[in-house]
């Protein structure tokens, strides 16, 4: 026991890491420290050193197979007996491909050094026990258990644990772009205990012991507590955590104490340094070197034979035929079996040697070009593409499937808000709903306010410290920039030049999400709400829940309280702000103000509260510059002004209209109203900072209602009342977001009651099973109320996802004093945990949120990003698959599926939504008995040894319509199909669907996903998504690209590629992936016909040398014919040949077709050019033989004539398939020919025992003087390309394959061009089958959608009849209808959604093409829901009336 006890003591300490101050070691020896096995701070990312980088080099380079293939053919060419060349000149190929690459390694690991040495350089203040102070020293001598002193602006050199912070409030702010790309703030706390200092931190007084996890690379999760002499502890968790490379902001002093340092930051522990992905060519090729190794050896086993065969043939041993020191002859056998390994050093270029390293040039080049197009530069934020993987660019021109996030990828990010319903009532802002859909006007109407603002009032100084006044606004500092300088002048400066930015440096501060124009019918009832809040004293209010004024002010009060918004001025770096601006503090004093509104009419400003402009702008006018302005360009600048009137409508959105309150005859006194503007004005200058966009519009809206979050520190957050009246809350405990929970909470203490008061928000799936039971409630009438509400508030939420926004629901709990002492007691026991943290404080947030009362639902929406349907378009024409993994609701997912193209009105939609296996898999077999009905069994491309068989399915312009498919799936299923291992049925039901949507689906989901369509269907995946949660998934993806977007850089940091916008993605593939992937895919091809036609002319000479292993071609001569006469026109090749034009595979994305298929480059065309390697080398060996015969001329003489025949017909063969043309194509080829000529004269002249006892002294001279010489070479290169010609020429002219036809269109003009673009679209389109029936289509509503629904218990039921005789179809009149159940019913939904929707065919036809239905459509239909029946079902032959259902038994119950 107690050895077992003791074990699990190591366990647990095994797991904690134990830190104590350094400053009682100081000066001891480092064996005294107990801090002393902890890594230092000294970074060392370079991999070599001065001594040790020839030789591990050398090692790393020979864990490639080509590089240790052919040293180890060098070493054995140092064998006397199997020796073929000088073993010293053999050595010379291998040596350069060595060196080049040696070079390039070393440069990039000096790279990596010079930046090792500038971070451990860098200097910071160290707390010094001997100096009484901090003292400054570098990074590297910074060790575990020192306190450092960071000031603002400075880089955090560790891993720190804040314990000071020069803020009242014990806050330090943080930038972790560095880490994340997010350029919003973040908040860090000082370890409970020490920010109630008054004085600065002494770290001599310091005694406590740390003790936290182990190092790790979580950026998002630490946890550990702090024990202080008295054996108390107090925990602390990743709000208290500084982390290295982080910049410090508006923080003036912090101090901390290193946890973790050097390698063992949470920042090192996840640079893991560039991913190594191998592509699909690289794998294809890698299995083809190895066929060459097969034919390499069958050679060589030719030439072993043929020797043995050959040295029988003589009765005696010939002369050549030396014995050894005894005089004993070697056995046939064994000299066999040397000849064969002298023949795999003869033939061994047979192995293309250079191969590795020109595509790695090649590569670079592509990268080059891809990287500097302008078509992928984005002028908005001013970012290029970024090409982070440079080893798989030919895999953009073979994707199959697409997996794409939604939000942020195809949607713009910025959150607008649109909606809201509270207590079942309904608010739809039509106004906000019309500036939203009139950008351009918006933009217009900015102009004039920014005209009009030079001629107001002179403007005041404002008195404080974080502003400027100028005429109007201030104008923002950057981060960068020093704090001490104000900047004077306009803020309406627009970027003139595309080198200037126009993104603010505040994320979601667009003018587009920050203005937010009210609905009037809400603004009496905010307005009420707020008179009421004034009213509440330290009683409680009677029936609170029955109060829709009450409720209202909840509700606002939680969109303003709720959240991680922080609050800050538009200075840099950015004030916080702590207290509301007092009124005094503004230029115009209250006198003033009541003699301009004296000569304003009481009539005209009680108008300017519902008005639209004109009479806004007419109140502003008189009031001249003391009043906020309307310029939405002001408010495109750094900060989110927090006041200010909205663009079109002209209301204030911080603060409550003067007019209306004015009006009102309960309103305040003159003087009271009339501080509101000046407090609008103090507010115009403040900033949110949101974690997320979805926060930021909550709080933009609650602030359009003059609900105004004016302040935020860890205790208190302060809020501004429309009356202007500002209430500070007290604010207990907060629970963050998490996507488990999917909901955060806030904990306060009203100011006015007392009482505690949980608000919490999140998704409607979340909060709504967490809501109060009506039938718990005593009262009949109120448990009637709260159910209605319920109901009507779910479907608002359903409404809203039907019309693409995304939702949230409001809710809030009133604690008592002793329910919550005992909650919170439990929480800082979880907190100050270290074994099971996470786990205790998910419990702690379930016992807190519970019980909840329903306040209202918000819907945001979320704009499509602009190309996206034309892109979708694009790449679905191309053969690409595209699939959206999301977490948003269902319904908010197919919605902006349809608007994007992903769906269409004609598709069939199937709908599964289940938790029951056995439902599952009943669902997936019908369904794909259903599918099977229109589109038959699918037939795989058959393949013969690679090559591809002529498929059976009739051409495209002769295929029937049939419905397209798509499938919509949410997380709970996704579930059961993993679990249940119903993956194959799954993708065997996908590989039917032209779209598949997952929805409410969690990170781990869209991974798995991706791995399970990649690994089955042995298909290219690409994954893209902007946000850290599909990180997982771009990473399982073959290739990933990340979208530089609203919600930071982690998607991109994890990627292989980096764009800005979604509809980059068209011009990436179709085209530069089609080009990088043809012109590798032909160069692999090149240099493998290259090698076997120059290594079969040694292999025929065989036959006449008597299978010796000599040569007729000088062995230098050999050597500079790779590396240098036809190195160079392939590598220009890989890089800028374009076999069909940019325009044209655009316009024609049918071509990306022939990627995806691997027509370039498969197991056919290899063969293929194998066996033109073997032709070719045939005619270029036995012409030459054939003219030279019965001559006497030499074996180097024989051999010239050979050698230059094969360089020409290589070249030639280089430009058969060059397909552009260019100045630089031409030279290289001919330079490349004139060099070979150069050369080997001068080789020739000067060598003369270069290679004894045969030299080719003044071979080439000698051949040159002969005619015959010139006539070999002429007509030897012509025979020889004469098929591959001939076949080149009637691919040409009779070809079917989509890149012959496009290189055909290619060359007409452009007229021309244009018009063979159209016909050929409009061909591909699938017509009906000729005479087949055609419905007879009258102008009319969508035809109804055949809807299949099954309402069964969540329990898993024991029969499958049972399941089957449950399932009940329902019609519904909606075209696009994808309701679910009732979340609260306890039962699982399953739909089988059919839209069905034929458009008219021919010009002259009269009827009208259907129309999407809106929201408002669907509000009106889902009303008129009819009882079960069975609907008619559109077939291809057209509309056919049935009264049974295909999987009905009996009308409307499924067969067993």
């Amino acid at each position: 026991m107690r050895k077992e006890r003791r074990k699990q003591r190591k366990r647990k300490e095994g797991r904690k890491r134990v830190v104590v101050s350094s400053l009682p070691f100081e000066g001891c020896s480092h064996k005294k420290n107990p801090n002393r096995h902890y890594h230092g701070n000294q970074i060392k990312t370079s991999k070599y050193t001065v001594l040790s980088f020839v030789p591990k080099n050398i090692f790393e380079q020979l864990h490639r197979f080509a590089n240790f293939y052919f040293v180890a053919l060098v070493a054995l060419n140092f064998v006397p007996v199997v020796n073929a060349f000088q073993p010293e000149v053999s050595m010379i190929p291998i040596c350069i491909i060595l060196a080049m690459t040696a070079v390039k390694d070393a440069w990039e690991d000096f790279r990596r050094f010079s930046s090792d040495r500038v971070i451990n350089n860098r200097e910071c203040f160290i707390y010094s026990r001997t100096e009484q102070s901090y003292v400054q020293k570098r990074w590297k001598d910074v060790h575990v258990g020192d306190f450092i002193q960071m000031r603002c602006n400075e880089i955090i050199p560790a891993d720190i644990l804040l314990l000071y912070s020069s803020d009242p409030s014990g806050i330090c702010h943080l930038e972790t772009a560095n880490l994340d790309g997010e350029t919003n703030l973040k908040q860090r706390r000082v370890v409970k205990g020490f920010s109630q200092q008054e004085a600065q931190f002494t770290p001599e007084r310091f005694h406590d012991t740390i003790v936290c996890e182990k190092p790790n690379n979580s950026l998002h999760k630490f946890k550990g507590y702090m024990e202080h002499p008295d054996e108390t502890r107090t925990g602390f968790g990743s709000e208290s955590l500084l982390l290295r490379g982080c910049t410090i902001r508006n923080t003036e002093v912090a101090v901390g104490i290193v946890i973790y340092a050097g390698h063992e930051t949470k920042a090192m522990m996840n640079n893991s340094g560039p991913r190594y992905k191998r592509s699909k060519i690289e794998r294809r090729m890698n299995t083809d070197i190895f066929f060459c190794i097969g034919l390499l050896f069958l050679m060589c086993l030719i030439g072993a034979i043929g020797h043995s065969l050959w040295n029988e043939t003589f009765k005696e041993h010939p002369p050549f035929d030396v014995p050894d020191a005894n005089g004993n002859f070697l056995p046939l056998a064994v000299g066999g079996f040397y000849m064969f390994l002298t023949m795999i050093i003869l033939l061994q270029v047979l192995i293309p040697i250079s191969l590795y390293v020109s595509i790695e040039l090649v590569k670079l080049g592509q990268v080059f070009f891809l990287h500097n197009d302008l078509d992928l530069y984005d002028e908005e934020t001013h970012v290029p593409i970024q090409c982070r993987a440079l080893n798989i660019t030919e895999d953009l021109g073979q994707i199959q499937y697409i997996f794409s996030d939604k939000t942020g990828t195809l949607t713009e990010n910025k959150m607008v808000f649109r909606r809201c319903s509270i207590l079942g009532s309904e608010f739809s802002h039509q106004e906000n709903a019309k500036r939203l859909k009139t950008p351009k006007e918006l933009d217009s109407d900015s102009e004039e306010w920014a005209q009009y603002q030079c001629l107001a009032f002179p403007a005041k100084q404002a008195q404080g410290p974080a502003t400027v006044r100028s005429q109007g606004s201030v104008q923002p500092l950057r981060r960068s920039q020093s704090a001490r300088v104000p900047m004077q002048g306009h803020s309406q400066q627009r970027p003139m030049g595309c080198g200037e930015s126009s993104q603010p440096p505040v994320a979601f501060s667009s003018s587009i999400e920050k203005d937010v124009t009210p609905d009037k019918s809400l603004l009496t009832k905010v307005r009420d709400a707020a008179l009421w809040l004034e009213t509440l004293s330290n009683k409680k209010p009677a029936n609170p829940s029955l109060s829709t004024t009450s409720s209202i002010a909840d509700f606002f009060l939680a969109l303003t309280i709720c959240n991680s918004v922080m609050v800050s001025t538009t200075t840099e770096p950015r004030q916080r702000v702590t207290m509301p601006t007092s009124a005094k503090a503004l230029g115009m004093s209250l006198e003033k103000l009541q003699q301009l509104f004296q000569r304003l009419k009481l009539s005209a400003l009680s108008q300017s509260f519902s008005s639209t402009a004109p009479s806004d702008t007419d109140l502003e006018e008189s009031v001249g510059t003391n009043m906020p302005t309307t310029d939405s360009d002001e408010r495109d600048d750094a900060s989110v002004c927090s006041g200010g009137y909205s663009t079109d409508g002209g209301y204030p959105s911080s603060t409550g209209d003067q007019g209306d309150m004015l009006a009102s005859a309960e309103g305040p006194p003159l003087e009271e109203a009339l501080e509101t503007p000046a407090l609008s004005l103090a507010s115009s200058d403040l900033c949110y900072e949101a974690e997320s966009p979805d926060e930021a519009a909550l709080v933009h809206a609650a602030r359009a209602y003059s609900f105004t979050l004016v302040s935020r520190t860890p205790e208190q957050v302060t809020v501004r009342l429309p009356q202007g009246t500002c209430l500070t809350f007290d604010l207990l405990c907060t629970l963050g977001f998490d996507s488990v929970r999917k909901r955060m909470s806030v904990v306060v203490r009203h100011p006015l009651t007392g009482e505690i008061i949980v608000y919490t928000k999140g998704a409607d799936t979340a909060i709504m099973d967490l809501l109060e039971d009506p039938a718990c409630v005593t009262d009949t009438s109120m448990e009637k109320k709260l159910r209605k509400i319920r109901a009507k508030t779910q479907k608002h939420l359903d409404l809203y996802a039907r019309d693409g926004l995304r939702t949230l629901c409001i809710a809030k709990k009133v604690l008592s004093e002793e329910d919550f002492r005992q909650w919170a007691n439990f929480r800082r026991e979880a907190e100050a945990s270290l074994d099971n943290r996470e786990e205790l404080l998910m419990e702690t947030a379930q016992r807190l949120e519970n019980q909840l009362t329903l306040l209202g639902a918000t819907g945001i929406e979320d704009r499509l990003q602009e190309g996206v349907p034309d892109t979708i378009a694009a790449l679905r024409e191309a053969g690409i698959q595209i699939w959206v993994l999301t977490g948003d609701k269902q319904e908010t997912a197919v919605n902006i599926a349809y608007s994007c193209k992903l769906l269409d009105q004609t598709d069939t939609v199937y709908t599964i939504n289940t938790e029951n296996q056995e439902i599952c898999e009943s669902i997936l077999n019908c369904a794909l008995e259903e599918v099977k009905q229109f589109h038959g069994p699918q037939k795989p491309d058959h393949k013969c040894f690679g090559f591809r068989l002529p498929s059976e399915t009739p051409a495209t312009a002769t295929v029937p319509v049939t419905p397209e498919i798509g499938l919509v799936v949410d997380g709970k299923t996704l579930n059961i199909i993993f679990q249940g291992k119903l993956e194959n049925k799954f993708l065997e039901l996908t590989q039917y669907c032209r779209s598949v949507l997952c929805c409410r689906s969690t990170p781990l989901q869209k991974s798995m996903i991706v791995k399970l369509v990649r690994d089955k269907l042995s298909v290219m995946t690409l994954s893209i998504g902007d946000g850290a949660n599909d990180v997982s998934m771009i990473q399982a993806a073959d290739i990933g690209i990340g979208i530089s977007g609203q919600e930071g850089m982690q998607a991109v940091m994890s990627s292989d590629f980096a764009i800005s916008r979604f509809k980059h993605l068209k011009k990436l593939l179709l085209v530069h992936g089609h080009w990088c992937y043809s012109r590798l895919a032909r160069m692999v091809l090149y240099y493998f016909y290259k090698n076997v036609c120059y290594v079969n002319l040694l292999f025929w000479y065989q036959f006449f040398c008597g299978f010796s292993a000599s040569t007729m071609i000088d062995y230098w001569q050999m050597i500079f014919f790779n590396l240098f006469f036809t190195s160079l026109p392939p590598l220009l090749f890989g890089v800028l040949d374009k076999d069909v034009s940019a325009e044209t595979l655009l316009a024609l994305p049918e071509i990306y077709k022939s990627g995806q298929n691997s027509e370039c480059y498969s197991l056919s065309t290899f063969w293929i050019s194998m066996v033109d390697a073997f032709y070719q080398s045939l005619v270029c060996f036995f012409i030459p033989y054939l003219t030279y015969k019965d001559s006497d001329i030499d074996v180097f003489t024989f051999g010239t004539p050979i050698n230059t025949i094969a360089l020409a017909t290589i070249l030639l063969y280089q430009a058969m398939e060059t397909k552009t043309w260019t100045v630089a194509h031409g030279l290289l080829l001919v330079c490349s020919f004139l060099m070979y000529f150069v050369v080997s004269l001068v080789y020739n002249a000067t060598c003369v025992t270069c290679n004894g006892p045969t030299n080719p002294y003044w071979t080439l001279q000698g051949r040159l003087s002969e005619p015959t010489f010139y006539l070999v070479c002429i007509l030897t290169p012509v025979v020889a390309l004469l098929p591959r010609y001939f076949f080149l020429s009637v691919q040409g002219t009779y070809g079917k394959s989509l890149i012959t036809k496009a290189q055909k269109i290619d060359k007409l003009p452009k007229d021309k061009r244009d018009l063979e673009i159209q016909s050929w679209r409009n061909k591909q389109r699938p017509v009906p089958v000729p005479g087949g029936t055609q419905p007879i289509l009258q102008p009319g509503p969508p035809v109804p959608a055949q809807d299949f629904r099954a309402d069964v218990p969540k329990s898993s039921l024991p029969h499958q009849q049972k399941l089957m005789k449950d399932w009940v179809l329902h019609g519904e009149s909606c075209g696009r209808d994808h309701r679910t159940g009732d979340p609260h019913s306890g039962t699982s939904s399953v739909q089988f959604s059919r839209n069905q929707l034929l458009e008219p065919e021919g010009e002259n036809c009269t009827a009208e093409p259907p129309l999407r239905p809106t929201g408002k459509n669907i509000a009106r239909e889902l009303s008129q829901d009819s009882g079960p029946h069975c609907l008619p079902i559109i077939s291809p032959q057209g509309l056919l009336a049935r009264p049974e259902c295909p999987l009905c038994k009996e009308n409307s119950v499924l067969k067993e």
